[in-house]
């Protein structure tokens, strides 16, 4: 089972397609990344557009050493609207974190983020058997971490001075997760939360 979690696939629903990153991907990737100047955002690394191809590039590597199962996000229309992935696999253990995610301005407070978060967990839980899912935002960035505290994760304790960004600040890492146990009342929350109608 540990090994299905490097397997590339396809996941679909009503306002999201996840598929497997590619090359060809490039040139949608770098139209998304554009939309809402997300590089510009000092508190989360997003790949520019003339960064993008390198982007690619890197979590294709990270993939291949068996450590990064990365996605490409599409709207519901098809068009490229951001990226994602199950990061720090443990295929021993069936731990995975979701992460390195991004998304167009325009398909942000939608519910695609939701739908692709559902997607993912159903993955992560009901077809890989994983025990926990974990989720991991820099401690500064509120709009993360309420997404995350929507989804019902728990935070599990924030890691100070976890690492450095970019441009060689400190971060403190805030560390979430949800477990295998926890997995079908949140399911349910977030298929509720799904069904509401967004204005």
């Amino acid at each position: 089972m540990g090994s299905d979690i490097l397997k590339p696939v396809t996941l679909t629903g009503r306002h999201a397609s996840l598929v497997p990153l590619a090359v060809d991907q490039l040139a949608g990737l770098k139209e998304a990344s554009a939309d809402g100047e997300l590089h510009q955002l000092w508190y989360t690394s997003v790949a520019t557009p003339e960064r993008m191809e390198a982007e690619i590039a890197r979590r294709l590597a990270l993939h291949a050493a068996g450590s990064m199962l990365p996605f490409t996000v599409l709207d519901a229309e098809g068009q490229v609207a951001g990226m994602t992935s199950f990061m720090n696999i443990d295929s021993t253990h069936l731990r995975v974190e979701i992460g390195s995610t991004w998304y167009a301005r325009r398909v942000q407070r939608s519910g695609l983020n939701t739908e692709c978060k559902l997607m993912l967990l159903t993955h992560a839980f009901e077809t890989l058997a994983c025990i926990a899912v974990e989720f991991r935002t820099h401690r500064l960035n509120t709009q993360s971490r309420r997404a995350i505290e929507r989804l019902g994760a728990q935070l599990d304790g924030v890691l100070r001075n976890h690492m450095r960004t970019a441009d060689g600040n400190l971060r403190d890492t805030c560390v979430y997760s949800i477990t295998a146990a926890e997995w079908p009342t949140i399911k349910t929350h977030l298929q509720w939360q799904l069904s509401k109608p967004r204005d």
